[in-house]
């Protein structure tokens, strides 16, 4: 886990799964992240979006082995964090 230098609490990942970040993946982490007190945001490849809408979510272009950066902004929602992270880093179940 990472503080930020604007105090986000962050985890980083790794892509495992072979199709990458799809549709099905983006409404999973929609929708953890919809359980969140606070903004919740995937980071990837300097672009920043809002992790709980799926459309953008999918405007990141997220290939397998792709590094993923999830951050909250309360320290309230590292629960979600963590669950996103655990999600992301099992493949989305697809492995």
């Amino acid at each position: 886990m990472v503080m930020t230098e604007n105090a986000m609490i962050s985890r980083d990942i790794t892509l495992v799964n072979a199709l990458g970040l799809h549709a099905r993946p983006a409404a999973q982490i929609a929708m953890l992240a919809a359980k969140a007190v606070s903004r919740v945001w995937m980071i990837s490849d300097g672009e920043q979006v809002d992790a709980k809408s799926i459309i953008d979510i999918l405007s990141l272009y997220c290939p397998k082995g792709s590094p993923i950066r999830f951050a909250v902004e309360n320290s309230q929602d590292i629960e979600t964090l963590n669950a996103i992270a655990a999600l992301a880093e099992s493949g989305f179940g697809e492995n």
